[in-house]
C-alpha cells in the first residue's frame, strides 16, 4: 500500500514553475488533492470495515416484496428445551450407571440429579425467545457472507474507492504533464530560469527607473518650454519666429541631447559583473526566442491536456451518476450453494452502504466543480489567440518602443505568466529591446574604454597622421569624441556606431573608415561631418548597409565603397543623393560589377579619379565611361578585360591608365592612345600580353610604363623611342635579350627587368646616367660591366639571383649607393675592395653631407 505523501507527489511541481500556473490550475490542483484524500479514506474504510452479513430466506428473492423481502423458519420454546425437560432418558441413564457403584457414590449422584431437575424446571418455567432455525454453523455463515459479497453487491460498491483513486491520479498527471514531458520541460525550465534572472537583474531595475526618470524630465521640459515660449512671445515674437524657422531641427536635436546628458550620474553606474550578466541575459533571451518561436508544441500540449481533463470529467460524471442508486444497505443473494447449506436464497446487509453513498455524492460534487473549472480554462484558451503576444502596453509605459511582439510558444508562456503577475512580462520585455541592449552596451563600453586607454592606441600612419583603429567593439565609446587632434578614425566590425553631437569636438578629423559598421548620426553631428569630412571608406556586404547620410556629405573629396554592388543592387544607390556629392574627386569601387552604374556617371563633371576593383567579375558594359570627360586617373583591376576598352580612348583628359590583373593578350589598339595627349602613365601589368605592338612609340607623352608579370619574350625597339619615359618595369617575363636601343632613354630613372632570362646587358644601358633604380635580379647574368660606375645617381641596385662571380670595382663610383640599396649575395659583396665596401657601408647622413 502507498502513502498519501507518495501519491500527492504526482501533483508536485518545482516552486519556480508556479509562475506558469494560473488560478484555475492551482484550484484544480487543490481539488485533486481533496479527491485524493477522499479516495484514500474510502479505500481505508473499505479495507478495514467493509463486510456483508447474510441470513437464509425461504422465498425466492425475485418473488419477495419490498415490505417483506424474506420469510424465515420459526420454532417454539418447548421445542427448543425439550431435550432438557425430558427426565426419563436421564433416569434410565442414571440407574444404568449406578447399579454397580458403592452406596456413597450412588447417594451423590441422586443429589446431583435432584439439583439438575430443579434447574430444568426453572428453565422450562422461564419465557423462551423465538429465532431462526437454520441448522447452519459459523463456518457456513462466513462462507455465505464471502460468496454474497461478490455476488450480491454491485461492482461499483466494491471498486468505487479504487476508481476514485485512479481517476484522481489521471487528472493530476494530466494537469502537470506539460511540466514533465521532456520535449516541453526543457524549454519551460529554460524559460523560467531566464525569466527569474531577468526579474532580479539590476539592469532591469535601472532601465525601468531610467524610463520613469525620462518621463518626469519630459514633463518638466514640456512645462518649461511652454513657459519660455509664452515669455518669448511677449518679448519678441518676430525674432523668435525667425530663429525657430531657420534651425528647427537643430533646436530639437539639441534638446534631445541635453536630456540625455542630464540623466543623473547614478543612472549610468552599473557594476561590471552585473553588466556582464545582463549582456549574457540578452544573448540567452535572443537564442531562446529564436528556439521557441519556431514551434507551438507547448501550446498544443497544454490544450490537449485541458481537453483530456474535460473529457475525463464528462466521462466520470456520466457513469458515476448512474451508479448512485445502486449503493443500498440491503441486498438479496442467490449464491447457488444449496447442496452445501440447504438454502437457496439469502438476505444480506452491507454495512458501508451509507458511508459510500455520502462519499460518492461528495466526489461527484468535487468532480462537477473540477469540470466547470476545466470548461473555464478551455474558454480562456480559445477566447483569444494565445500564440501571439503584444508588448504594446509595455511600449507605451516605457521608452523602449522597439520591444517586438512574439508568437507561438514564446507568446503562450508569456500569457501564462501574465495570469500570475504581469510585472514579470514587463521586466522580461526589457531584455527583448534593442534600445535597452544598446544602452547597456554603451554604459559597459564607456566604463571599459576610457580616454586614457584610447589615447594609448593612437598611432602615426604612413602619411604622418594621427590614426585610431577600433576593432570588434560593441559600440563607439564616448571618449573617442574627446580626441580632438585625431585625423583618421577606423572602425571595423562594430555593430552599432552612433555619432552624437560631441563629434563636432573632433575638429581635426578628415578621414573616416566604416568596415561593416552600421552608423547613425545625429543632426548636429551630421552637420559637422558634412562640412569637415574629406575621405570616407565604407565596407559592406549589401548596398543597403551604406548609411544614407553618406550621400549628403557635400564637402567629401574621396569615397571608397567596398562590397556587393552587382547590377541588381546598384539601383538602390539614389541618383539624387549621389548628385549632392558636388566636391567628390575620387571614387573607388571594390565590388563585382558587370557594368558601370549609370548614377555614378552623373558625378562626371567633378570626378577626377575612378577606381574599379572587380574581384574577377567580367566588366561588360563600359560605354558610360565616355560621359566622364574630366577623368584624370582610371583604374580597372580584375575586370576580366581581354582588350583595352574603346571607351577609354574618348577620355581626353586621362593621365593615368591602370589595367592591372585582367586577361589582356594583345594591345594592337594601343595606337589609339596617342589621342590621349595627357596620358603619362600606362600600367598593363599582371596580364597575359605576349608581344608589345610597335605602335606604342606613337604615345609620346608616356613617362611611366608597367609591363611586368606578362608573357613577353622580347621588347619592341619603338618602346625605347619614348622621349619622356622615366619609369619602365618589364620584370617577371621571359625576355632573353635587352636591345641596345635602351640607351636612348636618357630620362630613364627607374628600370626593372628582374625575373627574366637575360644573359648579358648591353653597354648602352649604362649611358642612362639618370638611373636611380636598376633591378636586374633573378636572371642569368654572368658579368656586370665596369660601365656601371657611370651611374653616379644610382641609389638601388638589385643583382641577387644571377650567375655573377664578382662585382666590378667601379661600384665605388656610385657615391649614392648604400648597403641597404645593394641587393646582392654576401660572398659577392666580399669580393669588393675594402675601400669600396667602406664607401658603400657609410650611412645615409654621411652620404647626404658629402653630397652637399
Amino acid at each position: 500500500m502507498f502513502t498519501l505523501t507518495e501519491v500527492a507527489s504526482l501533483n508536485d511541481i518545482q516552486p519556480t514553475y508556479r509562475i506558469l500556473k494560473p488560478w484555475w490550475d492551482v484550484f484544480m490542483d487543490y481539488l485533486g488533492l481533496v479527491m485524493l484524500m477522499l479516495a484514500i479514506f474510502a479505500m481505508t474504510m473499505q479495507i478495514t470495515k467493509d463486510q456483508v452479513a447474510c441470513l437464509p430466506c425461504l422465498e425466492d428473492p425475485e418473488e419477495a416484496s419490498a415490505s417483506k423481502p424474506c420469510s424465515f423458519p420459526q420454532q417454539s420454546a418447548q421445542e427448543a428445551s425439550s431435550s432438557v425437560a425430558t427426565g426419563a432418558p436421564v433416569v434410565n441413564t442414571v440407574a444404568y450407571v449406578t447399579k454397580d457403584l458403592p452406596d456413597e457414590a450412588v447417594h451423590e449422584i441422586h443429589v446431583s440429579r435432584q439439583k439438575t431437575a430443579v434447574v430444568a424446571e426453572e428453565y422450562v418455567n422461564q419465557p423462551q425467545p423465538t429465532g431462526i432455525k437454520t441448522n447452519l454453523d459459523f463456518q457456513q455463515y462466513v462462507f455465505i457472507n464471502q460468496i454474497c459479497y461478490h455476488v450480491a453487491l454491485p461492482w461499483y460498491s466494491k471498486y468505487f474507492p479504487y476508481l476514485t483513486l485512479i481517476h484522481t491520479i489521471v487528472l493530476m498527471v494530466s494537469s502537470n504533464f506539460w511540466f514533465k514531458y521532456p520535449k516541453t520541460s526543457s524549454k519551460i525550465e529554460h524559460f523560467v530560469s531566464i525569466l527569474g534572472r531577468c526579474f532580479e537583474s539590476p539592469w532591469t531595475t535601472k532601465a525601468l527607473s531610467e524610463t520613469a526618470c525620462e518621463d518626469s524630465e519630459n514633463k518638466q521640459r514640456f512645462t518649461g518650454t511652454s513657459s519660455v515660449q509664452k515669455q518669448t512671445s511677449v518679448e519678441g515674437k518676430d525674432e523668435n519666429t525667425s530663429i525657430t524657422s531657420s534651425t528647427p531641427m537643430l533646436g530639437r536635436t539639441f534638446s534631445a541631447d541635453k536630456a540625455v546628458l542630464e540623466v543623473p550620474s547614478s543612472m549610468t553606474i552599473l557594476d561590471k559583473k552585473d553588466g556582464e550578466q545582463a549582456k549574457a541575459l540578452f544573448e540567452k533571451v535572443r537564442k531562446f526566442r529564436a528556439h521557441v518561436e519556431d514551434s507551438d508544441f507547448i501550446y498544443k500540449l497544454y490544450v490537449a491536456q485541458t481537453i483530456v481533463k474535460t473529457v475525463k470529467f464528462i466521462l466520470i460524471l456520466s457513469y458515476t451518476s448512474t451508479f448512485l442508486a445502486e449503493i443500498r444497505f440491503t441486498h438479496n443473494c442467490k449464491p447457488k450453494v444449496e447442496q452445501l447449506t440447504g438454502y437457496r436464497n439469502f438476505y444480506c446487509t452491507h454495512n458501508m452502504a451509507f458511508m459510500l453513498n455520502k462519499l460518492l455524492i461528495t466526489y461527484m460534487a468535487l468532480i462537477l466543480i473540477y469540470g466547470m473549472t476545466c470548461l473555464y480554462s478551455l474558454f480562456w484558451v480559445f477566447r483569444r489567440p494565445l500564440k501571439e503576444y503584444s508588448f504594446e502596453k509595455v511600449r507605451e509605459e516605457s521608452s523602449f518602443s522597439d520591444i517586438p511582439d512574439v508568437k507561438n510558444d514564446f507568446a503562450f508562456l508569456l500569457h501564462m505568466v501574465d495570469q500570475y503577475d504581469q510585472l514579470y512580462s514587463k521586466r522580461f520585455g526589457v531584455f527583448l529591446s534593442e534600445v535597452s541592449e544598446n544602452k547597456l552596451r554603451e554604459i559597459s563600453l564607456n566604463h571599459e574604454w576610457t580616454f586614457e586607454k584610447l589615447r594609448q592606441l593612437v598611432t602615426r600612419n604612413a602619411q604622418d597622421q594621427q590614426e585610431l583603429h577600433l576593432f570588434m567593439l560593441s559600440g563607439l565609446p564616448n571618449a573617442v569624441f574627446d580626441l580632438t587632434d585625431l585625423e583618421v578614425l577606423k572602425l571595423e566590425l562594430i555593430p552599432e556606431v552612433r555619432f552624437s553631437a560631441k563629434v563636432s569636438q573632433m575638429t581635426c578629423l578628415q578621414e573616416l573608415h566604416l568596415c561593416h559598421c552600421p552608423a547613425k548620426v545625429e543632426q548636429t553631428g551630421f552637420a559637422f561631418l558634412r562640412d569637415h569630412l574629406r575621405c570616407l571608406h565604407v565596407k559592406f556586404t549589401d548596398v543597403a548597409e551604406i548609411p544614407t547620410w553618406v550621400y549628403l556629405l557635400r564637402n567629401l573629396r574621396e569615397l571608397n565603397l567596398i562590397g556587393n554592388l552587382s547590377s541588381e543592387n546598384n539601383k538602390m544607390i539614389g541618383i539624387e543623393s549621389m548628385r549632392d556629392l558636388r566636391h567628390l574627386k575620387t571614387l573607388c569601387l571594390k565590388s563585382n560589377l558587370t557594368k558601370i552604374p549609370t548614377n555614378i556617371t552623373d558625378l562626371s563633371p567633378h570626378l577626377i579619379k575612378l577606381v574599379v576593383h572587380n574581384d574577377g567579375t567580367k566588366l561588360v558594359v563600359l560605354n558610360s565611361l565616355k560621359k566622364m570627360t574630366n577623368l584624370v586617373d582610371l583604374e580597372l583591376h580584375n575586370c576580366e578585360l581581354e582588350r583595352i576598352p574603346h571607351a577609354i580612348f574618348s577620355l581626353a583628359t586621362l593621365q593615368e591608365l591602370d589595367l592591372k590583373s585582367n586577361s589582356i593578350r594583345t594591345i594592337e589598339e594601343i595606337i589609339s592612345l596617342q589621342h590621349l595627349r595627357r596620358l603619362v602613365c600606362l600600367k598593363l601589368w599582371h596580364n597575359k600580353i605576349i608581344t608589345i605592338s610597335s605602335s606604342i612609340g606613337q604615345v609620346k607623352s608616356l613617362e611611366t610604363v608597367y609591363f611586368s608579370h606578362n608573357n613577353l619574350e622580347s621588347l619592341p625597339l619603338a618602346l625605347f623611342t619614348l622621349p619622356k619615359l622615366r619609369h619602365l618595369d618589364v620584370s617577371h617575363n621571359s625576355i632573353t635579350v635587352l636591345p641596345p636601343d635602351v640607351g636612348h632613354l636618357q630620362n630613364l630613372q627607374h628600370f626593372a627587368i628582374s625575373s627574366n632570362k637575360l644573359e648579358m646587358l648591353p653597354k648602352p644601358l649604362f649611358r642612362c646616367t639618370k638611373l636611380k633604380v636598376l633591378c636586374l635580379g633573378q636572371n642569368a647574368l654572368t658579368t656586370l660591366s665596369e660601365a656601371v660606375g657611370q651611374l653616379v645617381q644610382l641609389t638601388q641596385l638589385e643583382l641577387k639571383g644571377n650567375c655573377l662571380d664578382r662585382l666590378p670595382v667601379q661600384l665605388g663610383n656610385c657615391r649614392l649607393l648604400r648597403k641597404n640599396g645593394l641587393v646582392v649575395e654576401d660572398h659577392l659583396f666580399d669580393t669588393l675592395p675594402v675601400e669600396v665596401k667602406e664607401s658603400i657601408n657609410r650611412d645615409n647622413n654621411t652620404s647626404f653631407t658629402n653630397g652637399l
